[in-house]
């Protein structure tokens, strides 16, 4: 192989911006993943607190 293009190819970078924005997507859909993973109970659980809280006002008070 030439060595003029050996030394053009290792010094291209036009790569490595994809690359690097690749990696920081990924880093941000793991840190999503994982708080929500974290916070999926207490988030159902308020969830079904509104839903009771609904269901209370829908019913009609007794006579």
């Amino acid at each position: 192989m030439n060595t003029v293009l050996m030394k053009s190819l290792i010094h291209d970078e036009s790569g490595a911006a994809a690359t690097e924005y690749a990696l920081i997507a990924g880093l941000i859909a793991v840190a999503i993943i994982a708080s929500l993973t974290a916070l999926g109970g207490e988030i159902a659980e308020i969830f079904v607190d509104i839903e009771d809280e609904m269901d209370d006002l829908a019913t009609p008070a007794p006579d």
